[in-house]
């Protein structure tokens, strides 16, 4: 029976180095949530509050525009990418005006 040997300290790959960036984007994180974040577009503001503590960057600022009900219009559009969401909620934690509901996920 052979014994693999480890390579030794200089024959490994250095830490912390990313190789090939930017491929995060191949691996769909959103799978796991139990809650997702729904924007309701009359309450947002678009202080972009949300957008910022995402850790994930998975809340979207569009350029489309929104027209409210009471006739406001904004010119950019807050959505979730839930296919990067895993629903930690920080988004709705820290909305000043509670625009973002956490609801649960509907199973198919």
């Amino acid at each position: 029976m052979s014994v693999k040997q480890l390579p030794k300290w200089n024959e490994m790959a250095i830490g912390g180095v990313i190789a090939n960036p930017g491929n995060s984007l191949e691996y769909k994180t959103g799978d796991w949530k139990v809650l997702m974040p729904v924007i309701d577009q009359e309450k947002c503001t678009r202080c972009r509050i949300c957008w910022y503590v995402c850790p994930d960057s998975a809340i979207l600022e569009l350029d489309k525009s929104y027209i409210t009900k009471k006739g406001r219009t904004y010119k950019v559009t807050y959505d979730v990418n839930y296919d990067f969401c895993k629903g930690c909620g920080m988004c709705a934690q820290e909305c000043p005006v509670k625009a973002i509901d956490m609801v649960p996920v509907e199973v198919a």
